[in-house]
């Protein structure tokens, strides 16, 4: 940051140099060159490079122009060499006109560093002009009483050249009447005199005719005629006087067409014809006959045309009064030409640029000049741009002003801006005028691509088709062109052993997300990675984003039943004593479904029982329990149908098969599943039973006692020798599940369950349930072994 700072302070000092560097410049004297009028074209003036110093091709290199209000045609500059070379003829009369010296200003603009240099073209005027009359006779009516002396103001020639190519002398042919005097205007300008030497005679020489010849100063001088014709008249003594012989008026130039601009007053002593008096001009010249008219009764001088104070400030009139008799009395007007604020400025713009760069400093966007052709304080101007734009004027010298950014401009913000620069006069009404253009800011790689959300979170069902469309990441730049063209990328994850390669991909112009392969909710719940983006900018900026796939759950998983256990080679029998009141245990189902929410919940129901209404099972916890109380009717052996469903759609099942054994009590031993089918199919006369139960009921208290006893021996004696059978203690364990989600099963009801060892089948050997409500006097009654289940719950 602070290598920054110091980089952009450099460039300001740089720019401030340059600027000061090129005021000094132009503040020195202007550089001179001469050249004569109707020079061909292509003449070479002079090395710029050489006359300022400069090495050669710095003036191309540091992008030179040459910059003038009117004058930049006649100027043609090589930058390779600095060569200024002349681009047309030029016409001095044409330029300039009376003006003398005739000076043509230039300047030349370096804008890298921003300098500029002041010249002048100095046009020498050439012989190129005759002197012209312009009337081809001058008419002359001298009395014959005119004394000797007598002076006759003639007609000036006109002489377009200057200096000593303008009209020097004149001359008049040989004669004994007449004899020319060569008379100074005091404004450079010289005119004719006519002499008398000798008296007229009217009877002798009514008329003279002589020939007035104009000569130049050049080398060789030119020349023009016209002819004088003298009237020679009878007495009239008394010349027309004007009041005043100089009349002195101020005219605003904006006066319009028509107005008066002085009366002038002339008086004749005499009478009849010799005292009327006629006004006109005298010897007048185009411009002034173009632009004043004289009322040739009155006297009155009025405007013909518009006058132009930026043109001609001045005129001066010779207004002569002529009588009747041919004498003439003549006065002189001079007419000054006010100012008036009639010329709005006018701004001449000399460099732009466009587009600028952002984030660039104190950037020069426009070198331009401001004029006013108006005078004094009507050509006084001020200029100024809009404040709330991140730009400044900042003057030169010459009336140039350079147009430089306020600090670096930032795209994003405004990528154009409208500047309108106002240049107003201080003239009485203020006149303005606005020079409209428009600014680019060109791009800058500046900003990083930004996604829509700093996570997405997609989610896809599994058992998806691989190529499946889950999702889209979109990441925006603020920027323009390359700069903000964004391609996705998929980044490595932070967990090496999540296969991202063989999930997901990743289109790198669009950021569509697709799945490669068809995902297993049970295997991968959900997975998450990181997508950059990165634009095309120099250097390449980029962010992530991270994205987290949620694997939504299909049911494809069918309930599993885990107790009873389905795999064993010899059925077990749940064994039920008579005495069980309604709602008795039997057993519990224990199931589990791979699925998740919805498509894990379990419902259990009894599809198929050997006597309806004995039992019933719980359709939430798979509790299988006795319907009502036990009676000595029921059958010893039952056999139930339960149905497993989980709550999926379409819902998935199992069924597991249920033994249910009736016992008196848990000493009596059970038969075999198929020997207590074939019994019951015996047993089916209600004889039968009635006499087994009385057989049974005599022989039960015996066979008790001597089994209870001898049970109890064997007890201590095993016990004795280590071979005891431990009862477990407390809930089962943590690996048998049930619906509820206790991960047990309920602890309402305990077994306890002893198998011997070294048996093929794994006999029980005792079993007794736990329930708090129901006590079995089991004391003095004898167990016997009974023949084992297979234990497939691993105990």
């Amino acid at each position: 940051m602070e290598a920054r700072v110091v980089r952009a302070v450099q460039k300001r000092q740089v720019l401030f140099l340059c600027v000061f560097l090129g005021v000094s410049w132009a503040g020195a004297e202007p550089l001179r060159y001469f050249v004569a009028e109707e020079t061909d074209r292509g003449t070479f003036l002079a090395n710029l490079a050489i006359d300022l110093g400069l090495g050669a091709g710095e003036l191309s290199a540091r992008g030179s122009r040459i910059v003038s209000d009117e004058n930049i045609r006649f100027l043609l500059l090589n930058p390779l060499t600095g060569d200024l070379l002349l681009n047309e003829k030029l016409d001095r009369e044409e330029l300039c006109g009376p003006t003398e010296p005739c000076v043509l200003p230039f300047q030349l603009l370096l804008e890298k560093p921003f300098q500029i240099f002041r010249a002048e073209l100095w046009v020498r005027d050439i012989n190129d002009h005759s002197p012209v009359f312009l009337d081809r006779e001058i008419t002359l009516d001298i009395l014959e009483s005119t004394t000797p002396g007598a002076t006759f103001l003639l007609e000036s020639a006109q002489d377009s050249d200057v200096g000593i190519n303008n009209l020097r002398n004149y001359t008049i042919n040989s004669n004994v009447y007449f004899h020319i005097n060569i008379r100074d205007s005091g404004e450079g300008n010289v005119y004719p005199e006519l002499v008398l030497d000798r008296v007229l005679d009217r009877e002798e020489v009514p008329e003279l005719r002589l020939t007035l010849t104009a000569l130049d100063g050049g080398s060789p001088p030119r020349s023009g005629t016209t002819l004088i014709r003298i009237l020679v008249l009878d007495v009239n003594d008394n010349v027309p006087e004007f009041v005043e012989s100089l009349y002195k008026v101020q005219v605003p130039e904006n006066s319009p067409v028509g107005s008066l601009v002085v009366a002038v007053s002339a008086r004749d002593l005499d009478t009849g014809s010799n005292g009327e008096i006629v006004y006109a001009f005298f010897y007048a010249t185009e411009r002034i006959l173009k632009t004043f008219q004289i009322n040739s009764t009155s006297g009155n001088l009025h405007l013909k045309a518009e006058l132009n104070y930026e043109a001609i400030q001045t005129y001066t009139l010779t207004i002569q009064a002529k009588d009747g008799g041919g004498l003439s009395g003549k006065c002189t007007v001079v007419v000054h030409v006010t100012d008036v604020n009639d010329n709005p400025p006018e701004l001449l713009m000399s460099s732009l640029t466009s587009p600028i760069a952002e984030k660039t400093p104190e950037t020069v966007v426009a070198v331009f000049r401001i004029r006013d052709r108006d005078s004094g304080n009507n050509a006084k101007m001020v200029c100024s741009v809009q404040d709330h734009l991140p730009f400044v004027l900042k003057p030169s010298v010459e009336n140039f002003y350079t147009l430089v950014t306020n600090g670096a401009l930032d795209r994003e913000s405004q990528a154009e801006y409208n500047i309108t620069i106002t240049v107003t006069d201080l003239g009485t009404p203020r006149l303005q005028t606005q020079h409209h253009m428009t600014v680019t800011v060109s791009d800058v790689n500046d900003n990083a691509p930004a996604f829509s959300h700093t996570a997405y979170t997609l989610r896809v069902r599994e058992n998806n088709s691989p190529g499946l469309h889950i999702g889209r990441v979109s990441a925006a730049d603020r920027d323009a062109g390359a700069n903000a063209q964004v391609t996705y990328s998929l980044l490595p994850p932070h967990d090496p052993r999540l296969p991202l390669a063989s999930l997901v991909s990743l289109n790198a112009a669009t950021g569509q997300l697709f799945a490669l392969s068809s995902l297993d909710f049970e295997a991968l719940r959900a997975f998450e990675f990181r997508v950059g983006a990165a634009d095309r900018g120099s250097p390449a900026l980029s962010s992530q984003a991270l994205v987290r796939v949620l694997v939504g759950d299909a049911n494809d998983n069918a309930p599993f039943v885990l107790y009873p256990p389905q795999n064993g080679s010899a059925r077990c029998p749940e064994l039920v004593p008579r005495a069980a009141e309604a709602g008795y245990l039997v057993t519990k189902v224990v199931a589990v479904d791979g699925d998740s929410g919805q498509n894990a919940w379990l419902a259990y129901q009894l599809l198929r029982a050997t006597e309806p209404g004995l039992f019933g099972v719980w359709a939430h916890n798979g509790e299988v329990r006795t319907a009502r109380p036990l009676s000595a009717r029921d059958a010893v052996r039952h056999r139930l149908l339960v149905l497993v469903k989980d709550n999926g759609e379409p819902p998935l099942s199992a069924s597991v098969t249920l033994h249910v054994l009736l016992v008196d009590g848990f000493s009596q031993p059970y038969l075999p599943l198929p020997a207590a089918a074939a019994a019951e199919a015996r047993a089916d006369p209600l004889t039968v039973h009635l006499v087994v139960a009385l057989a049974s009921v005599s022989s039960l208290l015996l066979v008790a006692v001597l089994g209870f006893v001898a049970v109890r021996l064997g007890r201590r004696s095993r016990a004795a020798a280590g071979g005891g059978c431990s009862l477990p203690e407390g809930p089962f364990a943590g690996h048998l599940l049930d619906v509820s989600g206790a991960g047990t099963l309920s602890h309402s009801y305990q077994y306890q369950v002893c198998l011997t060892g070294g048996s093929g089948t794994n006999e029980f050997k005792f079993l007794k349930p736990n329930i708090p409500n129901l006590n079995f006097q089991s004391t003095g009654r004898k167990v016997e072994e009974y023949p084992s289940c297979q234990n497939d719950l691993g105990f």
